[in-house]
């Protein structure tokens, strides 16, 4: 590890300390937990602003969301992501396709043989839980499990660890939990450019979830969700503020899924878990 690397570590662990990790609410992971990741995580990161969630907290405290609201944007975002393809919708956006640059497929290969590393212990998801990672919204059924860590999605925004996935990804099995891949998080500000310096484009597909609406907040329990949240018509700000709701250009940050597991680079980097 670098010494900038280390030096980042350690200033990271010490805002952990501090409480500097929970200032703000969950955003994929997604993860996250895509969603859980309303959309998945939210990746925590120190550029985003304070009205909107980033990736890595616990989405039941995204601004403007209640249980029943939380839950049924998550689900949303997890079926969503669960049936992802290539190209943008009202509520994700994905990045480009880059022509295959002699470097990419080696860099892709040196992220596989991290990632296999540094969570082989995690075949055991007790690990994973003692280690800090958390599983987002156990309690509702989901295509895939995003257990997070909220440390490793605050340093995701400032360097790239591929053995330090920002969220695991399980599949739900009849005694536990079976470990498939992880996700990367990053900043959703962050630039086509710098996504492709972590993982090329060329490869993978990096996600982002776009333009919630949220009902007004007298009304979340009865709210129309065929209008609002993830799977809702409303997809603009001033759509969403004739019908009283409170507007979301980004929830999360960009979220890109990786399955060591499968024999080949597109079942590796594909949007999602091929059985």
């Amino acid at each position: 590890m670098s010494s900038r690397s280390t030096s980042i570590h350690l200033v990271t662990r010490a805002g952990i300390g501090l409480g500097a990790l929970f200032v703000v609410g969950v955003l994929l992971a997604a993860i996250p937990n895509h969603r859980p990741p309303v959309v998945v995580t939210i990746a925590v990161n120190a550029e985003q602003e304070s009205q909107e969630p980033a990736a890595g907290t616990d989405h039941a405290n995204m601004p403007g969301m209640n249980m029943q609201a939380g839950q049924s944007n998550e689900q949303a975002a997890m079926e969503d992501m669960a049936n992802m393809h290539h190209g943008d919708t009202a509520h994700m956006h994905m990045t480009s396709a880059r022509p295959m640059s002699p470097s990419d497929q080696q860099r892709a290969d040196e992220i596989v043989k991290e990632l296999r590393a540094g969570i082989e212990k995690y075949r055991d998801y007790h690990v994973a839980l003692n280690e800090g990672f958390q599983i987002f919204h156990p309690e509702i059924p989901q295509p895939e499990y995003h257990f997070t860590n909220y440390a490793n999605g605050f340093e995701a925004a400032f360097t790239f660890d591929a053995s330090r996935p920002t969220s695991l990804l399980y599949k739900k099995t009849a005694t536990g939990y079976e470990l498939v891949g992880g996700m990367y998080t990053m900043p959703k500000r962050a630039t086509e450019e710098q996504l492709n310096e972590r993982v090329p484009l060329s490869i993978a597909t990096w996600h982002l979830h776009t333009n919630l609406c949220m009902p007004p907040k007298d009304a979340r329990r009865s709210a129309d969700f065929t209008k609002f949240g993830l799977h809702g018509s409303i997809a603009t700000q001033t759509a969403c503020e004739l019908a009283g709701g409170k507007f979301y250009p980004v929830i999360f940050g960009w979220m890109v899924h990786v399955y060591p597991y499968e024999d080949s680079t597109q079942k590796i980097f594909a949007m999602h878990h091929h059985d």
